[in-house]
């Protein structure tokens, strides 16, 4: 109940009842959100229009990336010289096995996740990084299985 409260000031609750459906499913029709939350469609389109940009960045797909032949995902935090930071930001994300960037703190610089057919792939990734860049640390986590992914506000205040 604190989440609820803590989150209605800064949105109201007609938005968080369309971001939760479209959070749910991004292809969700606009007449099917008008039922569901008793919201005119013209509301809705208004508040979609007004959220593009700033709450609402982009409408995505998300995949199941072993079903692809991408068995293997990763996540590093990487250590780098002061001096190399943007190399590797922009070797990072134009990288097409780099799923993620972000920029992260507590003695680390980023973290990533990588997706890679194979483990050796991600030893290739990682000796490449090494080998261009001068890394301090690099820490690598197998990602096993997807407990909860991209679950916040997908259910919030729908009743009433």
């Amino acid at each position: 109940m604190f989440f609820h409260t803590f989150l209605l000031p800064m949105i109201s609750k007609k938005d968080l009842r369309i971001i939760a459906l479209l959070r749910e499913n991004a292809r969700i029709s606009l007449t099917e959100i008008s039922k569901a939350t008793n919201i005119p469609i013209s509301t809705i389109f208004d508040r979609l229009k007004q959220s593009r940009g700033s709450s609402i960045t982009r409408f995505t797909t998300l995949l199941n990336f072993s079903h692809l032949g991408y068995m293997v995902r990763v996540s590093m935090t990487i250590k780098v010289d002061r001096g190399q930071k943007d190399a590797v930001q922009h070797f990072l994300s134009s990288n097409q096995s780099v799923n993620s960037v972000y920029k992260i703190n507590n003695g680390y610089d980023f973290m990533i996740e990588g997706i890679f057919q194979q483990i050796r792939d991600v030893d290739v990734f990682t000796e490449e990084l090494e080998r261009r860049f001068a890394i301090t640390d690099i820490k690598s986590y197998f990602i096993i299985d997807d407990i909860k992914k991209e679950a916040f506000l997908t259910a919030p205040v729908l009743e009433s």
